[in-house]
């Protein structure tokens, strides 16, 4: 990962580290809603609902959509997936030393055994 990269995934890691910005998050990804729709079902005004669309949009983690005159906010889907294939790839480095481990101690139990006399 590119320092660019780098700064890219810190800020929308850290855009969804503020509880209500995760569950504004959490709502537009179930369905599409506007500023007003989002406030309606969090105790947050919509000016507020509007700085953390701003903040998520910023980080490359919403897009919205013009309908008309109104607006829908639904996840980035580029920005999502380049959340997921990173920490997916954390997760395959964590399964491979898992998997080296498991192996070690198994190789090790087995040389621990007595050997069979013939």
């Amino acid at each position: 990962m590119n320092p660019r990269q780098a700064t890219l995934q810190a800020r929308r890691f850290a855009a969804l580290g503020d509880p209500t910005r995760l569950q504004v998050f959490a709502l537009i990804a179930r369905s599409p809603l506007s500023v007003a729709e989002v406030a309606e079902r969090l105790p947050v005004s919509r000016p507020a609902v509007s700085q953390h669309l701003k903040v998520l949009a910023e980080a490359g983690l919403v897009q919205r959509d013009s309908i008309g005159t109104r607006h829908l906010y639904r996840p980035d889907t580029d920005g999502m997936a380049t959340m997921r294939e990173f920490i997916d790839s954390l997760w395959d480095v964590g399964l491979a030393r898992f998997k080296a481990r498991a192996e070690a101690l198994a190789r090790m139990k087995v040389a621990a055994q007595p050997k069979e006399k013939p």
